[in-house]
């Protein structure tokens, strides 16, 4: 189950985002009934396969000793965070099968336009690359991008590694395509436009209309007279772009630029109102554009007092592109290996700057700093603390930088600043354990099994296991409906333009005055636990509504 931690949150009552604590594996099955095909963007950034990194280890023949472990449950003497030797014979398939599962459910989560962007290094590239192919389909290949993440040399090595991959496939590449965003012009790119022959449709740009000869058509292959008089052919092995008949279209618009002294080679006009949707992304990522490694390092430095909590953060200039590229307003971004959160902080940043209202969830296992760490002496015990202060103090910047500015108003709901947490917990359901062979175990169980809640039971922790189980996300409005017999509560899936409820009460017996009191019919769903209602309860309410029993 996923246990509410109001008390580590900023604005729990009216924000969207999350937080979750714990191991990704396990958090992405709960997460699967409530939000399968309902993310747009995933973004992970996982353990790479170094040697020395971390490597989840699922333990599928013994489940639940494996989950406890990777919680912290029971001791950890196997250890969830253990190397994997370079010598050992299943160096790469130790890292495959970590991966295979979490993508698999990653793939089930994703829109039908939805996308997702993996940074990896040259260890498993070409190995992942072959994995996404099996998941998501070769033909939803979009590309693999280089980041320069850094601009120093490395002498220490053969070759200076400046760069890391960001591998990209969608859930269907044509549907992803056609709603991908361009880039945002930069002042670089605006300062090439200009209007030199003073065309009334204002700047302009001037490009190529020359192309590579090799699948070109006859008609692509014509001597032009500028209007001063020269005799222009295409460059040696090049044609024309366009047919003669399409350029003489095009010259009488005033389409065509031949040079202030009109005996240039003619290169075509794009105008600036024209190109204002944006840039094509390429797949090169320069340092300058996006920043690097060391980059993101000294801002994460300054928003934590100059303490080095962290010592390989991504840049957020970096995951703000990335989040640019493949959202739009309210779409859901999800990240499973979250890190120090920067996604979560490119995705609040990237709202203020468009007035968007995307929402992030962000999943981080709670894996301990090592003890002479200057994060441990700062008083973080785990990255996913970590994750959950760089959230805070963006929050609280953000908070401060609003003080007396006017609200956006193309918004249609306020900003969100805020975040709830959730923390991987046990089930508050009784669970099975085998009684062996023995008659009157078996029968001692079943007995223990009348009671499907564990004893002391938070309500409130039910109330949102109960909420995944039914579908609803983690954001549902709960209400606590007046009555005087029952604390039932009303929970409500907000997301939806026609919201559907259902209703939940907890208590050891169920009145039927309350039972009246509620608008139930064929449609509606009431959940109690089983021995909350008599026999004759249960057949009535059976037949008047969707009765759910724990």
């Amino acid at each position: 189950s996923l246990r509410p931690a109001p008390e580590e949150s900023v604005n729990w009552d009216t924000t969207q985002h999350l937080f979750i604590e714990g191991e990704n594996l396990e958090v992405l099955k709960l997460l699967y009934k409530a939000y399968f095909g309902r993310v747009k963007m995933i973004y992970i950034d996982p353990p790479y396969n170094t040697g020395n990194d971390f490597i989840y280890r699922d333990d599928y023949r013994q489940p639940r000793r494996a989950y406890l472990e990777k919680t912290g449950q029971i001791d950890a003497e196997g250890n969830v965070l253990t190397s994997n030797p370079e010598a050992s014979g299943r160096y790469h398939s130790d890292w495959l099968t970590m991966m295979y599962p979490r993508l698999f459910l990653a793939r089930q989560l994703l829109r039908e336009d939805g996308v997702i962007w993996i940074s990896i290094d040259d260890t498993e590239v070409s190995r992942l690359r072959l994995l996404c192919d099996e998941i998501f389909g070769e033909e939803n290949f979009v590309a693999t991008f280089i980041w320069e993440k850094r601009t120093t040399r490395e002498n220490r090595r053969v070759f200076s590694f400046n760069h890391d991959f960001i591998v990209c496939y969608a859930r269907n590449s044509e549907l992803f395509q056609a709603s991908r965003n361009l880039l945002p012009l930069s002042e670089e790119v605006l300062q090439r436009y200009s209007n030199p022959d003073n065309d009334p449709r204002g700047d302009w740009q001037s490009v190529s209309l020359n192309a590579q000869a090799g699948h070109a058509t006859p008609a692509q292959f014509y001597t032009i007279t500028t209007p001063g008089g020269r005799s222009v052919e295409p460059p040696s092995g090049r044609c024309w772009s366009v047919t003669e008949d399409r350029l003489q279209e095009l010259i009488a618009d005033n389409r065509v630029w031949f040079g202030p002294d009109g005996n240039n080679i003619p290169r075509l006009k794009v105008f600036l109102d024209e190109a204002r949707e944006g840039l094509t992304p390429h797949t090169l990522w320069k340092a300058d554009e996006v920043g690097t490694n060391d980059s993101a390092k000294k801002a994460l430095l300054e928003l934590f007092s100059e303490t080095a909590v962290f010592d390989t953060p991504k840049p957020v200039a970096l995951l703000k592109r990335i989040v640019q590229i493949s959202t739009s307003d309210g779409d859901l971004v999800l990240d499973f290996f979250a890190g120090s959160s920067t996604t979560a902080q490119a995705a609040l940043e990237l709202n203020g700057d468009d007035g968007c209202n995307r929402v992030f969830v962000l999943i981080q296992l709670p894996e301990s700093v090592a003890e002479d760490s200057v994060a441990r002496k700062e008083g973080f015990e785990t990255i996913a603390d970590i994750g959950k202060e760089r959230i805070r103090r963006i929050v609280a910047q953000m908070q401060v930088e609003r003080e007396g500015q006017l609200p956006l108003d193309t918004r249609d709901t306020p900003e969100d600043l805020g975040f709830r947490v959730f923390k991987l917990a046990p089930s508050n359901f009784r669970q099975w354990e085998q009684p062996g062979e023995d008659a009157d175990a078996l029968a001692q169980q079943l007995t223990f099994f009348d009671r499907g809640l564990e004893e002391g039971a938070d309500p409130q922790n039910v109330i949102y296991e109960v909420i995944l189980k039914e579908g609803y996300p983690l954001t549902s409005r709960i209400e606590t409906l007046p009555l005087e017999a029952n604390l039932v509560y009303r929970i409500t899936d907000t997301r939806r333009e026609d919201p559907p409820s259902f209703y939940l009460c907890l208590d050891a017996e169920v009145h039927t005055a309350s039972l009246d009191a509620l608008p139930l019919d064929k449609m509606t769903v009431f959940i109690c636990r089983d021995t909350a209602l008599s026999d004759s309860q249960k057949v009535n309410l059976a037949a008047q509504c969707v009765l759910k029993v724990v």
